[in-house]
């Protein structure tokens, strides 16, 4: 069965395609489904490996942030569950539509093998949005839902089931690849958020990343580490006048520089002017 059960009645399935996870949490009242999956085909495939489940009917969904491949489904399951809320923080339900544009623009012009799929979506926000906290009741247990700060996006939240002592960190934590530092992303700020993170675990907490296997918190703790670092060393650079175009080469970092570029040129942006001084001649 694609779903494995992680805690009591949390179930996680990690679909191949973007190595997503999706995650459901089981009550009296019905299931909380984490995540939709990237495009209206993929996502017929979750509603159907969640039935198969047998745990009961979907009666909430959530979406840890904007990007396609967490929210591409949620007009499916809203098709298949009549009058269902979807939950997402009120900045990430204001970006879906715009992120899911983008995103189709890129697949208009790519040969992906996938692309028709994902520009065969209709884009779905969520109708149910909070600022900073909100809880879902499915009974037996309560399903809280926190916006940490800001991270891999402006409006990324993340699922606590208490009593099963489970955290799912969507795209703030990555188990397969390096933290995603986007064009949309946070780098100066996202460390600081994973701490507020990190007072919501125990040392016993299971963590589902939003891409990758679960994890725990000594996990949560070194990824925190990794992007501290890359914050301070933004700060370190471009106070000392290391011009942008120099950034990546001048200093040793954490991640494959590859996939810092985004991060230091939104950082340079997002420091103050007076952080940023420029070279005495």
């Amino acid at each position: 069965m694609p779903f494995t059960e992680v805690a009591d009645r949390v179930w996680v399935s990690r679909y191949p395609w973007f190595d997503v996870n999706v995650t459901v949490v089981g009550g009296q009242r019905g299931l909380v489904v984490v995540d939709t999956h990237a495009s209206a085909a993929a996502a017929r495939e979750v509603v159907a490996d969640v039935r198969a489940l047998g745990a009961g009917e979907v009666v909430a969904v959530v979406n840890t942030h904007e990007h396609f491949d967490h929210t591409f489904g949620n007009a499916t399951f809203a098709e298949e569950y009549d009058d269902l809320p979807i939950h997402a923080t009120d900045e990430a339900a204001a970006r879906t539509v715009t992120a899911g544009e983008r995103i189709m623009e890129q697949y208009r012009a790519s040969t992906d093998p996938r692309a028709a799929e994902v520009l065969a979506t209709a884009i779905l926000p969520a109708n149910r949005t909070f600022s900073s906290a909100a809880v879902i009741d499915i009974g037996d247990r309560q399903v809280e839902l926190v916006h940490p700060g800001r991270g891999h996006t402006a409006g990324d939240l993340v699922v606590r089931v208490p009593d099963a002592d489970v955290l799912l960190a969507g795209d703030l934590v990555e188990e397969s690849a390096p933290p995603a530092f986007g064009a949309d992303s946070f780098p100066l700020e996202w460390a600081q958020t994973l701490d507020l993170v990190l007072g919501l675990l125990t040392p016993a907490s299971v963590v589902v990343p939003g891409h990758g296997a679960v994890v725990d918190r000594g996990f949560v703790e070194e990824q925190c580490d990794g992007i501290r670092a890359v914050g301070e060393t933004i700060r370190d650079l471009a106070s000392r006048g290391v011009p942008l175009a120099e950034a990546l080469a001048s200093a040793e970092w954490p991640y494959p520089t590859e996939s810092l570029e985004d991060a230091v040129r939104i950082g340079y942006a997002q420091l103050p002017r007076g952080a940023r001084r420029l070279p005495l001649v």
